[in-house]
């Protein structure tokens, strides 16, 4: 079963349509980056994954269910990280890590399991007690990971989540959620504009103007469409490049 599969999906606000019949699938363990300039859909995108928006034609379903006629047991399997930080600044590692398990009615000895399991893969353990204010973009970053897989989700998704970090820290991030990916098989779709986030072996999706104009391994879709991600990238979506 597949992490995560759009069929037909279609947005629009007003008479400006924002998403034109976007189809794609994210198997298990699988690393996917969707790759779009400013404007091209990915907000709206994110937002009716996460049922900020509500569908308007076409089917998303999380773990084999339709985030539609499901939305429970579809949004228990996914995990968000979004571009901007919705930590509590004033609050400890642990402290936050405990409202997210208390939102899900978990008792507190459960919580604790969870909540150490993830301290010590995200390696947060020995900063658990540390006011987040007090730690760096990266480790925050971290945090936010930890939260959202608490519930042991089938997916995650991360909204542009290296806004705001140092180039070393960017690409830090990227090799751990890569990582989580190979060891724990979760599958992740991680949104960004940025070229250098891409790694070749990685499930690419490039969106633009709405539609998607490419899907496959990055370096397949390189090799299809001008020989480096930039140049295929520059191709598919120049102007009335999906018209």
């Amino acid at each position: 079963m597949n992490a995560l599969e759009v069929s037909d999906l279609s947005f629009a606000y007003g008479a400006r349509e924002a998403l034109r019949q976007v189809n794609f699938s994210l198997p298990a363990g699988h690393f996917a980056a969707l790759l779009g300039p400013n404007g091209a859909g990915k907000s709206t995108l994110i937002a009716l994954l996460t049922r900020l928006y509500d569908v308007q034609r076409g089917d998303i379903r999380v773990g084999g269910h339709s985030l539609q006629a499901s939305p429970r047991p579809a949004l228990r399997q996914l995990g968000v990280v979004f571009q901007q930080s919705t930590l509590d600044l004033d609050l400890s590692v642990e402290q936050n890590l405990r409202y997210h398990i208390a939102l899900h009615g978990w008792s507190r000895r459960q919580g604790a399991t969870r909540i150490d399991a993830e301290l010590a893969r995200q390696h947060l353990t020995e900063r658990r007690h540390e006011r987040v204010r007090d730690l760096n973009g990266g480790h925050r970053r971290r945090v936010e990971i930890a939260r959202a897989l608490l519930h042991e989700p089938r997916l995650l998704l991360l909204d542009e989540p290296s806004v705001g970090l140092d180039p070393a820290s960017r690409l830090a991030l990227g090799e751990h959620i890569r990582q989580l990916c190979r060891v724990q098989g979760i599958s992740v779709l991680w949104t960004t504009h940025l070229l250098d986030e891409v790694q070749p072996s990685d499930d690419l999706l490039i969106l633009h103007q709405g539609r998607l104009v490419a899907r496959g391994r990055a370096d397949s879709v390189s090799q299809a469409h001008g020989g480096t991600l930039g140049s295929a990238f520059s191709r598919l979506t120049a102007a009335g490049a999906a018209s």
